[in-house]
């Protein structure tokens, strides 16, 4: 009892401090600069990107991305298109590009550039090829309409012929998050033009059918396509 009354008025001891954690806030290495994505994975986040775009089509429309199709005019012998949007008032063909800085070049020119600083092949001869590949799997569309868009990022300025960029033209120079605008009013103008060349379900369906047949889904015969055009030094997919 008298050990109870005097353990009663000894001081208490403070608790002990638990040693402090070092918190998790590691610093990036090297210079302190954000790490750089990988190329691939910004043409993923691109290519993202333009399938919400597209995605808000209106109804009857069909697309389809990532084609890969045998060409025999070209130097790897595919043709690899990036989005063919299918719609009644004919087929617009999508070629993206993830370069920064000023875009610069005309119609006519073979090479553009990029802030005067590399060049690249002038995406819509590029463009062409493709829709000369995916009309020689469409024998009875030859006739249709087929329209030519270019995608940019919101990180490049646009230094090309004015005409690129006015409605009227069959080829149109865009930013990818303007892409479904530029298509819906394209649609619009060709309504306009009160063209008898009307595209039906039946039609779309049978277009859309006969490319998804004709890709090339083959992870080899992808990679060999990839292989031979970086062998061939070309900054731009045939």
């Amino acid at each position: 009892m008298l050990k109870k009354l005097i353990s009663m008025f000894k001081p208490s001891e403070a608790p002990k401090k638990k040693p402090a954690q070092a918190k998790s806030n590691p610093k990036p290495s090297g210079s302190g600069t954000k790490p750089k994505v990988q190329p691939t994975r910004i043409g993923e986040l691109g290519e993202h990107k333009i399938n919400i775009q597209l995605d808000q089509l209106p109804k009857g429309c069909k697309y389809l991305s990532d084609l890969l199709v045998s060409n025999p005019k070209s130097r790897t012998g595919y043709s690899q298109i990036d989005h063919v949007v299918v719609t009644p008032q004919g087929l617009f063909v999508i070629e993206t590009k993830n370069y920064t800085g000023e875009i610069k070049g005309t119609r006519e020119n073979k090479s553009w550039t990029v802030s005067n600083r590399f060049k690249m092949y002038n995406p819509f001869m590029q463009n062409y090829g493709h829709i000369q590949a995916i009309k020689s799997f469409l024998p009875d569309y030859q006739s249709s309409r087929y329209i030519s868009l270019v995608s940019f990022t919101m990180r490049c300025r646009f230094s090309v012929d004015s005409e690129l960029r006015k409605i009227q033209s069959d080829e149109l120079i865009v930013y990818d998050v303007e892409l479904s605008e530029y298509i819906q009013r394209k649609i619009n103008r060709i309504q306009a033009e009160k063209n008898d060349l009307v595209l039906l379900d039946s039609d779309i369906q049978k277009i859309y059918q006969a490319l998804n047949d004709a890709n090339i889904s083959d992870p080899r015969m992808r990679a060999e396509h990839v292989e031979k055009a970086e062998s061939m030094g070309k900054g731009n997919r045939e």
